[in-house]
Parts: structure tokens; C-alpha cells; sequence
């Protein structure tokens, strides 16, 4: 079975100029022969498995998957496997996001497993979301970028109020509280997110609720979600729009941004392995998805693609975590652990590199800004 599998294996990976034992950064070395059985049987899932369990190595990982992934007809190949089609069974059958509960585990499952990981991996304002690298030399000059543009994006003005779905650790609100003098009501189903965020936001205008986003109330000058869409599942969509066109204040100068990664391709569930390991039930929106969600309460004003900006992102965080792995609890984060969070950054990295993902910034109004949105970059 292992030579049926081999070649297998072997006939998908050589026109993508990927060689098993090879000396090129997307060349892959395979320490257990029991790999190739369980790829072909287990797909994405299998593939990601098997990395955490040291049968396989890549010269980078990032270099593979890059590779690995600009062939899209193997993207189609992989949804024929079982894992996968699981997913996309449950994805078209249940709503997996489709209570305040469901929400909270999810958050719990990933952000929730220790701020000592993430104020190692992130910049120093703790954003964990694509950076804009235009005119950035570091990740923090990248992540500060990005919330300048988007405060620039929606017209801050000292004095408003600002809703921020899905606010993570309290980054954007802290950015736009200090360089912009608003204040911020965020919300996250991240209860580690809201302590160590209102510990950073001490002394302004911040409140930061241990909240699903469905249950804000208010009305504000600006809403802004950044991140938060690529977790709630295409069932809600509508219902995620309909939040924020609640919240926004009526009138003409209104605007809202949303923040998130999207697919080329509409779809109801994401790849086995992050499924299972990395953001249970999230769901990568598409263009028609989003612009389905929005129909009749919102003007697109603005579309900002800036997904290649995501790699540079990803593997800025790879990098900071891997200088600094050693000072973390081996007991809380062992080697299996190790080899998982590798094997998320630089896959994700490879994604975007091979443009399968993008990043999206919409700039949204609820009647249109009157004599046309001057477009911000």
C-alpha cells in the first residue's frame, strides 16, 4: 500500500516542482512511511497531522505551501476527502456559530490559551491581524500603519464614538483613542483579551465587554470590525451586517469598516486542520458572500485588497515567536504544540503568498456619502 500511496504522492507534488528529499526551499524530507498513507486518506487534515507528529519536514513550510497552493485544481482534490466533506456537510446543515455560547467556546479555543504566547509573538500593541506594509520597515510600524489607515479610511474626528467588533486585546481602540482623541466600546468573547487589553487601556476612553457581537446596543459615529467576520459562519452574515447597521448612527456621514480575510470562492467551512486545531468553526467569507450579507442596508464605498501583506505578517509573528519560544512553559506549550503553531503560521503565509486568501478592507455607509467617497490609501 505504501508504494501505491508513494507514488502517488510523488505524481501530485512533481509538477508543482516540489521534490520529496530535494535541496529547494519548497522541497519536503519524509521521516515515516506511514506519511503517504495517511495523506491519501486523510488529505489536509493527514498533512497537518502528520507534521505535528514529526514524519515530515520541509527545507521552509512556508515555501511548500506557497507551492502546494497555487495549484487550484489540487485546493479542489482536497474537498473530495473525507474530513472535508464532514465539514462542509456540517457548514451546510448546522450553524455552528449560530448561538452566543457557540461563539464563546470558539473564542475560548484559541484566544484564550495564553497571553504569555501572544505578547511574545505579536507587536507591541498586540494586533493580531494583517498589518499594511506599504511604507512599513517592522511589524509595528506595519500595525500601526494599519490602524492609522483605517481611521483615516472612516474620518475619525476627536469626539466621536466608536464601536469595535470584535476588538481583541483593545489594539485599534487604544490607537484611535490616543491618535484621534474618540472614545471606544469594543467587544470579544476573549475573557484573557479583555483583561490584559482594559490593563493596556488604563486612563482612556475605553471599555472593552466580555460580549458576543450580537448583543451590542448603542448607536455610534463609526463601527469597525477587524477580524471578527472570518469567525462567525455564512449563516450569520446577514445578521452580522444587520448589528452593524443598528449601531451606526443614522445620517449621511456614518461609515463602517470591515476588516477581514476572504476566499476567492464562496464555501461554508474552512480546511479540516485549522477547523480542528487552530479557529474552530470559522469560515473564510467570499466577495458574493459579503455583498449577499449587505444588500439593502449598506453602500459600498470602498474595496481594499491588500492580502499579499498578510504573508509579510504572518511570518513577521513566526519569527518573534520562534526567537523567543525558549522563555515559555515547555509543560504548557511542548514540542507537538510547537510543530502545530509552525505549522499554522507558515501554512497560513504560504496561503497568501500563492493569493489562494486575500485581506479585505470595506468601507461602508448606510445611504452613500454624499458627492462620493474620496477613496484613502
Amino acid at each position: 500500500m505504501f508504494k501505491r500511496s508513494e507514488q502517488a504522492v510523488h505524481e501530485m507534488l512533481a509538477p508543482l516542482g516540489i521534490t520529496i528529499g530535494g535541496s529547494s526551499p519548497q522541497d519536503i524530507r519524509i521521516h515515516d512511511q506511514r506519511f503517504y498513507d495517511r495523506i491519501m486518506s486523510g488529505g489536509s487534515l493527514g498533512l497537518g497531522e502528520s507534521y505535528m507528529d514529526g514524519w515530515w519536514d520541509a527545507n521552509q513550510l512556508d515555501a511548500f505551501f506557497a507551492a502546494l497552493l497555487s495549484d487550484r485544481s489540487l485546493i479542489e482534490r482536497a474537498k473530495k476527502f473525507w474530513p472535508a466533506m464532514l465539514n462542509a456537510y456540517a457548514g451546510n446543515m448546522v450553524n455552528r456559530q449560530g448561538t452566543a455560547r457557540q461563539s464563546f467556546k470558539s473564542g475560548q479555543a484559541h484566544y484564550d490559551i495564553g497571553n504569555d504566547l501572544y505578547t511574545r509573538m505579536l507587536d507591541t500593541r498586540m494586533a493580531y491581524t494583517c498589518g499594511y506594509w506599504k511604507d512599513a520597515t517592522n511589524v509595528d510600524e506595519a500595525q500601526e500603519a494599519k490602524f492609522d489607515l483605517v481611521c483615516r479610511k472612516i474620518g475619525l474626528k476627536p469626539g466621536m464614538k466608536v464601536l469595535d467588533l470584535g476588538c481583541g486585546w483593545g489594539c485599534f481602540a487604544k490607537f484611535a483613542a490616543e491618535k484621534y482623541d474618540v472614545s471606544v466600546v469594543g467587544v470579544t468573547v476573549s475573557k484573557d483579551q479583555v483583561a490584559l487589553g482594559m490593563e493596556m487601556c488604563q486612563g482612556l476612553p475605553v471599555e472593552l465587554k466580555l460580549q458576543d457581537y450580537r448583543d451590542t446596543s448603542g448607536k455610534y459615529d463609526r463601527v469597525v470590525s477587524i477580524g471578527l467576520m472570518e469567525h462567525i459562519g455564512p449563516k450569520n452574515y446577514r445578521t452580522f451586517m444587520q448589528v452593524i447597521h443598528r449601531t451606526l448612527k443614522d445620517g449621511d456621514e456614518g461609515l463602517a469598516l470591515v476588516h477581514t480575510i476572504g476566499g476567492n470562492y464562496s464555501t461554508t467551512s474552512i480546511d479540516p486542520w485549522i477547523d480542528k486545531y487552530i479557529f474552530p468553526n470559522a469560515v473564510l467569507p467570499s466577495i458574493a458572500q459579503i455583498s449577499a450579507a449587505m444588500e439593502n442596508l449598506f453602500v459600498m464605498e470602498d474595496w481594499h485588497n491588500i492580502g499579499a501583506d498578510y504573508d509579510k505578517t504572518l511570518m513577521a509573528w513566526y519569527e518573534n515567536i520562534s526567537a523567543k519560544w525558549d522563555e515559555l512553559d515547555p509543560q504548557k506549550y511542548d514540542e507537538r504544540f510547537r510543530r502545530m503553531w509552525d505549522y499554522y503560521l507558515l501554512s497560513c503565509a504560504g496561503s497568501f503568498r500563492s493569493r489562494m486568501n486575500q485581506l479585505w478592507q470595506v468601507v461602508i455607509s448606510k445611504k452613500g456619502v454624499p458627492g462620493g467617497y474620496m477613496t484613502v490609501r
